[in-house]
C-alpha cells in the first residue's frame, strides 16, 4: 500500500493550499506602431513589428464566403 494521510485535511487547510491556484488575467500592451493590443514580448499580429523592427509580414485577412441560395 502507498502512503495514506492519517487525518482528513480540513476545508480551511485545503483552501489555504489552493488559494494560489487561481489564474491571472492576461496583461495586454499597446503596439507602438499600430496601437493595437498585443501580448507583451511578442510580435504584433496586426503589423508584424517587434521592438520597432518588422519581423514578419502580417497575414492578409481572409475573405468570408457568401452562401449561395
Amino acid at each position: 500500500m502507498g502512503a495514506l494521510p492519517k487525518r482528513k485535511i480540513s476545508k480551511a487547510r485545503k483552501g489555504e493550499r489552493r488559494a494560489n491556484l487561481h489564474l491571472d488575467a492576461v496583461q495586454w500592451v499597446e503596439c507602438s506602431k499600430c496601437h493595437e493590443p498585443k501580448l507583451p514580448h511578442n510580435v504584433c499580429p496586426k503589423c508584424g513589428f517587434y521592438n520597432g523592427v518588422e519581423v514578419i509580414k502580417p497575414k492578409a485577412p481572409k475573405e468570408k464566403k457568401k452562401k449561395e441560395s
